[in-house]
């Protein structure tokens, strides 16, 4: 009978605090996302611990909407370019030249000055088979690394987590968005998400009552004292598309709850206490990017132990007008990377960190009627590191048109070797349980 009265108590609780939200009161976005799911046990094995002071970090960089990679790493001396590009194609004489065929955007200062010193390794053609144009569904497939006919349940970030991270504090996954991409969807309870440390704890709402805080702050930390059980982690979405839920995976609401406020708590007090530790010393843009980028500067500084960080740039969706939009994006993207590796570099930490950039498809090779491009399929995608082999790899794919598919250029890797690579040879752990087969790896490190 005792216990029966307990459990009603903490569901009467939970329901007019947490569920019915009767104190007007805002919790951390990871938290407030993540009502629906469940924790199961994680399966995993070779797991890995990391003190914030050692171990490798994986920072992946998403440029949501499809970037036109052909402008991005252009071929300026191909006839095939010029014919199918004649209002947005870039002059030869303005592009950052890497070799006699091709060249970096002329806004991509940066990343040609990373280049240069040997931090940027440009893997060329990357995409996948029967390549999907829809942004949801193709998105979707770069975050579970499914093929394109098949749906999987977990992103393969999360299965990382569940194969190696198994016992790692919840912030072994940090996204800087409003919610967690569906990459870090997983069977156990990884990955948080925060847009700014301070707004990382429980805060009033517009019309909080006297002592409300002290009152809403104490429920919470009462439920770290009730006995807990693994909880299933956060849902959401990719960046800004997706909105699908965690699937339910069995277990009781209120766990899951209970297990989520204890996570919410302390890592709320660790992640705010850390990014207090370290400042800056680059000079980032005033961007979204840059002040992502900026915080996971002082993350790693301050000695959080995350192996996997999650940023994005929007905007690349670009039908019409595209001179404009894709040099201010990634003018913006070389300026960031440029100014957070030499941040790291400061740090002392650079040596530790690799960074990953994709987006979920390229553009058609000839521009539309609008002054711009539409859904393609292969892009290029940036690695970033002192330990990279930096360079060109791979082949540019061809643009003539007997060679090109549905008016796409072919893809020459499949972005699950670049996957295989990045685990197996940087996050040290087994790619194809994580990917569902053997791929062959890059040398990228």
């Amino acid at each position: 009978m005792k216990n029966e009265i307990t459990l009603q108590t903490r569901r009467h609780f939970l329901r007019t605090t947490v569920l019915g939200s009767a104190l007007s009161w805002t919790i951390p976005g990871f938290l407030a996302n993540t009502f629906s799911a469940l924790q199961s046990q994680a399966e995993g094995s070779s797991t890995q611990i990391t003190t914030g002071k050692d171990g490798t970090i994986l920072v992946v960089l998403q440029m949501a909407g499809g970037n036109d990679g052909i402008n991005t790493v252009v071929p300026y001396s191909s006839d095939y370019y010029r014919q199918a590009r004649p209002r947005i194609g870039l002059p030869a004489d303005k592009i950052l030249k890497v070799t006699d065929q091709i060249g970096f955007h002329p806004a991509m200062t940066g990343f040609k000055d990373l280049y240069d010193s040997g931090n940027l390794s440009v893997v060329q053609g990357v995409g996948y088979p029967n390549p999907n144009r829809s942004h949801f569904r193709s998105t979707e497939i770069w975050q579970t690394a499914s093929d394109s006919e098949t749906f999987e349940k977990y992103g393969w970030i999360g299965r990382y987590f569940d194969n190696a991270c198994a016992g790692s504090d919840p912030a072994v996954g940090v996204a800087i968005e409003q919610q967690l991409p569906q990459s870090f969807f997983s069977h156990s309870a990884k990955g948080v998400c925060m847009t700014n440390p301070q707004d990382y704890r429980f805060q009033p709402g517009d019309h909080p009552r006297p002592g409300q805080t002290d009152m809403v702050e104490a429920s919470y930390e009462k439920l770290n004292d009730i006995g807990m059980t693994p909880s299933d982690e956060n849902s959401g979405g990719s960046i800004g598309m997706l909105a699908s839920a965690m699937p339910m995976t069995g277990g009781r609401a209120v766990d899951f709850i209970e297990r989520t406020a204890l996570d919410a708590q302390v890592s709320s007090d660790e992640i705010r206490t850390i990014a207090a530790r370290t400042q800056n010393q680059a000079q980032y843009p005033a961007s979204q990017l840059g002040n992502s980028l900026k915080l996971v500067s002082k993350l790693i500084g301050g000695g959080l132990p995350t192996r996997i960080y999650y940023v994005s740039q929007g905007g690349y969706d670009t039908h019409t007008n595209q001179l404009a939009s894709q040099q201010r994006l990634l003018g913006d993207l070389g300026d960031s990377m440029k100014a957070f590796v030499e941040d790291l570099k400061a740090q002392g930490n650079m040596q530790r960190v690799l960074v990953m950039t994709f987006s979920e498809f390229g553009r058609r090779v000839t521009e539309n009627a609008n002054g711009g491009t539409d859904h393609g399929a292969a892009a290029p995608i940036f690695i970033v590191g002192n330990k990279v082999k930096a360079g060109l790899l791979g082949a540019y794919p061809s643009l003539a048109p007997q060679d090109l598919f549905e008016g796409d250029i072919k893809y020459n890797v499949d972005f699950r070797s670049v996957y295989a690579s990045v685990l197996e040879n940087w996050l040290q752990t087994k790619s194809a349980p994580i990917l569902g087969r053997q791929f062959t790896p890059l040398p990228i490190v």
